[in-house]
């Protein structure tokens, strides 16, 4: 049985497009491999916000759940962004 992580964040965007940012969770690569990006969806509306958004990602429960992070980054398709870019925003 493969048990997951559920990860649900609050995200508030005010005036930007939700098509122009990609909300994901992050976790570094273990010993040597590639880091884990899980994209998180839009769940719903956050009650009583006009711009507060839910975003939700379940992961693998094989890494603790502290080794993830949110992030919230731009998006435009076909387009890299490098971590060290100072845009991204990371969970706090």
């Amino acid at each position: 049985m493969n048990s997951s992580n559920i990860f649900e964040i609050m995200v508030y965007l005010k005036d930007l497009d939700p098509k122009a940012v990609r909300v994901e969770l992050y976790a570094d690569g273990v010993m040597g491999g590639a880091p884990i990006l899980q994209e998180m969806k839009r769940v719903r509306q956050l009650a009583g916000s006009s711009d507060g958004t839910v975003y939700s990602a379940a992961v693998s429960a094989a890494r603790p759940s502290t080794d993830f992070t949110a992030r919230v980054i731009p998006h435009c398709s076909g387009v890299a962004i490098p971590l060290e870019d100072p845009r991204i925003l990371w969970q706090r």
